[in-house]
């Protein structure tokens, strides 16, 4: 399917502009509609986390980090567990993380932040 064309803002219009719609041509994630954003959301038909609105964010990670990350992932794939990408797997990771942490003194990711 061929891209939308982007609608080029109205440079004398006198109401103030939305950064979304200046800086991309399209409306607010809000008014328009929900597609997904892989063809293997689509062929499912089930909700998938490529249909949540996501965004991407910038962290540093330690090189080790990073690499025992990345083997785990490919560990994961080679194991035959169906997960789509490293985002996926990273969603799930810090959902448990942030779930531990919520759990007070007894998390074991505040021990770890404690420790340094």
């Amino acid at each position: 399917m061929a891209p939308r064309k982007r609608k080029t803002p109205d440079l004398f219009h006198e109401g103030g502009f939305d950064p979304v719609e200046t800086a991309t041509g399209y409306a607010p994630s809000a008014s328009r509609p929900k597609t997904p954003l892989s063809s293997g959301a689509a062929v499912k038909g089930e909700p998938s986390a490529a249909t949540v609105a996501k965004k991407k964010a910038g962290f540093y990670l330690s090189v080790e980090l990073l690499n025992r990350f990345t083997l785990k992932f490919h560990e994961l794939k080679l194991a035959g567990v169906p997960i789509e990408n490293k985002s996926t797997l990273l969603e799930a990771a810090l959902g448990f993380a942030l779930d531990d942490i919520d759990k007070g003194k007894g998390s074991r990711v505040l021990k770890q932040l404690i420790k340094h």
